[in-house]
């Protein structure tokens, strides 16, 4: 998922600098950039990742120049770059493939081709972190290309712009391309655990998770938001299905049956529009379990779900269909990605799942 990190090093009493990260921390930041001498305060405030340029500070995330190397540094490093022209742009091309977190300063991100930046970070494993001054440059950042960038860095002292920019990169997130899938087959299968995911927010007609029993296909599962004859809304809960199914998280795969309490979890839109969440709980609980299948580009994939009327996937036009209704030839909202996964992680490598 997208990362919210604050620049707090400059020259000022602690005392204002100190409301300015805690205005951060109750505003969901992952990390700050702070001073050497800043650094058992900073953590004193909260848990959060602390950037620092000091190696002797023991900082979580080690800050170096371009010119630099985190030479006898075993943790993560960061290094800053401002690209002002071609040659700025090459080096930080360089400096990707070997830093954890690439952030990159420029005066108008629609100029600067980030093309081959994203690809040199991906091929590392890198992330792409951009400084931004306000929610609007933080929207265009994470836009960026189709995947955009993979965090921001703030510079500000005003708590309503860091909820702003929050609320662009945590919870509005980024947008995936979903796709319509044909059901091909229906099945009920008998007994078998399924995994409800209970988290700490609220979602609302058309959300769900993406969700499958392939790593690289999923179903939009429709979160319990809508009320039915026989129970009450439940909108805080996904009834995501068997153990053995893929969750979807940001880039990620996570297996249904290794989710816990405080893990992070990607709410989707049936736009696809994607924000994040909390686990605040998960239900296994053995229960009748039906299989679907379904086709989208010449590609097969299924998902295994309870079998029960408050079960839903979601339509192409966005509403909720129960899948004790679905029958073969339906059309329901999918994702699709390329490639295999190791660990949860993409993998250039052919693995075939069925």
């Amino acid at each position: 998922m997208r990362e919210l990190w604050l620049k707090a090093d400059e020259e000022k009493e602690w005392e204002e600098k100190k409301e300015k990260i805690t205005s951060a921390l109750e505003s969901g930041f992952d990390a700050l950039i702070v001073r050497a001498e800043e650094v058992e305060n900073a953590r004193k405030l909260g848990k959060i990742k602390i950037v620092c340029e000091d190696a002797s500070a023991n900082p979580d995330i080690l800050l170096i120049s371009p010119e630099e190397r985190a030479e006898g540094w075993s943790g993560e490093v960061a290094a800053i770059i401002r690209i002002r022209s071609p040659e700025d742009q090459i080096l930080a091309e360089r400096v990707a493939k070997r830093v954890d977190y690439l952030i990159v300063s420029t005066h108008d991100w629609k100029i600067i081709p980030l093309e081959n930046l994203i690809a040199a970070l991906q091929e590392s494993g890198g992330k792409l972190i951009a400084t931004v001054r306000d929610e609007k440059e933080a929207e265009l950042a994470v836009q960026i290309l189709e995947k955009g960038a993979d965090g921001v860095l703030l510079d500000s002292h005003s708590r309503e712009l860091m909820q702003k920019v929050a609320d662009v990169v945590k919870r509005r997130g980024g947008r995936l391309q979903l796709r319509e899938a044909e059901i091909t087959e229906v099945k009920q299968i008998g007994l078998g655990d399924r995994v409800c995911i209970d988290t700490c927010t609220l979602m609302e007609i058309g959300e769900g998770m993406l969700i499958g029993s392939q790593s690289d296909a999923f179903f939009l599962v429709h979160s319990e938001s809508e009320e039915s004859s026989y129970v009450e809304a439940r909108p805080f809960r996904v009834n995501a299905g068997a153990v053995h199914s893929y969750v979807l998280v940001g880039e990620r795969t996570r297996y249904l049956s290794e989710l816990k309490a405080g893990d992070e979890v990607m709410v989707v839109n049936s736009r696809g529009e994607t924000r994040s969440s909390w686990v605040g709980r998960v239900k296994i609980e053995s229960r009748p379990m039906i299989l679907i299948r379904a086709r989208c580009d010449e590609r097969d994939f299924s998902i295994i779900l309870q079998n029960a009327e408050t079960i839903k996937l979601v339509a192409p036009d966005g509403s909720p269909v129960s899948v004790t209704e679905l029958k073969k030839g339906d059309k329901v909202l999918a994702y699709l990605t390329e490639g295999g996964r190791h660990f949860g992680r993409k993998i250039r490598e052919r693995i075939i799942e069925k």
